[in-house]
């Protein structure tokens, strides 16, 4: 399917000539009918020569209703642009023209109508002239009568030109179908309508309603009045959803794929048209089929912040356009470069930012949104319109890579500062290390992780005996070369503070592994334990403390927790007598 818009003054014949194409009245409204002018969007279609199918959203020519005229041209590819012999061109053909070039609309044809009352040729040089400085360049043009008929076969063949030059239609993207209208069937429920720009819908689809945060269903798929099982772009489409009151929405409303769209309230962008200094301070944002009031930030010569009055699904490249409703007056096309943009809280922050939006053309650009963003969540940047081809560093956060580096030497720094600070604990918390890097997860802290250093019970520091502070490996060596061959004898008190070795001191070794803790100022060398298991599986089993006492040659202070702690790990089993056994 190949869908056009019209565009033209008001009673230029539009209807007329979409009305003599088709054989249907586009004009939905009695009232339309009634006074003979287009006040909403109409929608006809027809075949073409070559057997395809063209499908026109005809839009009003008054000046009064172009918030529906960008309604529907919005969405739509191409344009057929409408200029009556008889009146030439007209202050609403120049502003539907504005609108074209502002949303970049890069095709289409000029149709000089009424051409039984009067030469068309003066409207159509005239027309043509105006229409190739906009992005719709030179076009083909051709006269026609609603009326008598006269040239209607060379307008389809055109149309059917049209249709083959344009670029074939992407499937496979995600929807985002813009609602140009909304009503209700009975026994059906509610139904939206709109132009399938890309992707496709099928029936049992799940979709997001914009602004909504709530999945909606596809009940039914209609297209040229036919129910279709699925749709693909391009293509006028209507929805039936299941389960959807008629009031939560409308024009302006779009339905998304889940989860693949940024919905926002904030976005800077690229003007073209009248600049950015003369801009007034409130606008509206034309965008699909919506129109939102804006608050205008001037940043750059030609760049400026938009703060919307609510949010929209838009993608960095989205095209939309800038109108000032009190002077009916289009200020301007826009393209967005940003829809997460930072927000400008220090002084020359303003111009910073105009520096780097220079740099940008709105195109997606995966290395430069890593470069400025320096780490981003995979779907933040797919939901801003950014393909993805590029692992993440952890889960599923990406980070530039010379951003990642120097995180990396940071961890060094930081760590090392952290161990000359606080010489006795075993390590930095990780989630100081986090803030200490300003890092907004702890998983990217983990991976910033590398040999020697490591994490042990939710600290980093270096791996092995390296991770003993100094003087305290110094304390731990003095107790080995004084107690090694007197592994079952402990320091006293006054002894281990003699040895350089504080409660401070001694908690650091033990976490360490340097020293083993049985009790309270009662510590023995780590391989204590196992050099114990071995005495006392020698013994004649079972044995009394006091025998294990002798055989250990140590003093009752140590024996005890000694062989507390080796019952409560299971190596012995205290009986009932208090005599015990080591368990084999």
């Amino acid at each position: 399917m190949f869908v056009v818009a019209t565009a033209g003054h008001v009673d230029h014949g539009k209807s007329t000539l979409v009305r003599a194409l088709t054989g249907m009245e586009p004009d939905r409204w009695a009232e339309e009918r009634r006074r003979g002018m287009t006040i909403d969007l109409g929608f006809a279609w027809t075949t073409l020569p070559s057997g395809g199918t063209v499908a026109f959203v005809d839009v009003p020519g008054h000046e009064r209703f172009v918030p529906n005229m960008l309604a529907g041209v919005g969405p739509v590819p191409a344009a057929l642009i409408v200029v009556a012999a008889d009146e030439g061109w007209m202050p609403q053909s120049a502003e539907h023209l504005a609108a074209l070039d502002a949303l970049g609309v890069a095709y289409g044809l000029v149709a000089v109508t009424r051409a039984d009352l009067a030469d068309p040729g003066p409207a159509m040089a005239r027309a043509r002239a105006e229409i190739a400085a906009t992005s719709l360049g030179t076009v083909p043009a051709v006269a026609v009568s609603g009326l008598t008929g006269a040239g209607l076969p060379e307008l389809r063949a055109a149309l059917d030109r049209l249709a083959a030059g344009l670029p074939a239609p992407v499937v496979d993207d995600p929807v985002r179908l813009w609602v140009d209208r909304s009503f209700t069937v009975r026994g059906s429920g509610t139904v939206v309508t709109g132009t399938l720009g890309v992707g496709r819908l099928r029936v049992g689809d799940e979709l997001e309603l914009a602004g909504a945060d709530e999945p909606v269903r596809v009940r039914g798929l209609h297209s040229l009045g036919e129910a279709r099982p699925e749709v693909t772009a391009v293509a006028r489409v209507a929805v039936n959803l299941r389960g959807t009151p008629r009031d939560r929405l409308g024009r302006g409303d779009a339905l998304l794929t889940p989860g693949r769209f940024h919905r926002t309230d904030l976005v800077d962008v690229r003007l073209t048209g009248d600049p950015a200094a003369d801009l007034p301070a409130t606008l509206t944002l034309h965008v699909g089929s919506a129109a939102v009031p804006v608050r205008v930030r001037p940043l750059g010569v030609d760049t400026v912040r938009l703060r919307l009055a609510r949010p929209l699904p838009l993608l960095v490249g989205d095209r939309a356009l800038l109108r000032d409703p009190g002077r009916h007056h289009v200020t301007g096309g826009v393209r967005v470069l940003d829809v997460a943009p930072p927000p400008l809280a220090r002084r020359g922050a303003a111009v910073t930012r105009a520096q780097v939006l220079a740099e940008l053309d709105g195109r997606p650009d995966l290395a430069g949104e890593l470069r400025r963003r320096r780490l981003v969540r995979a779907g933040a940047l797919i939901r801003m319109g950014v393909p993805v081809d590029a692992p993440p560093v952890a889960g599923d956060w990406l980070a530039d890579p010379v951003h990642w580096r120097r995180l990396g030497e940071q961890v060094t720094e930081e760590v090392g500062r952290y161990a000359r600070e606080h010489p006795l604990e075993p390590g930095m918390p990780v989630d100081a290390l986090r803030q200490r890097l300003a890092l907004p997860d702890r998983v990217l802290v983990e991976a910033l992780v590398r040999p020697p250093l490591r994490i042990h019970a939710g600290r980093v520091g270096a791996a092995g005996a390296d991770a003993l502070p100094e003087p305290v490996a110094r304390a731990v060596q003095r107790v080995r070369a004084e107690y090694g061959d007197r592994p079952f004898r402990a320091p006293e008190a006054d002894r281990l503070v003699d040895l350089g070795l504080g409660p401070r001191e001694i908690g650091a070794a033990v976490r360490a592994g340097a020293l083993l803790r049985l009790a309270d100022n009662v510590v023995l060398l780590p391989d204590a334990l196992d050099d114990a298991v071995r005495v006392l599986a020698g013994l004649p089993q079972p044995f009394t403390l006091s025998a294990a006492r002798q055989a250990l040659d140590t003093t009752r202070r140590v024996a005890v927790p000694l062989l507390e702690l080796l019952d409560r790990r299971g190596t012995t089993r205290r009986l009932p007598d208090d005599a015990r056994i080591v368990v084999t």
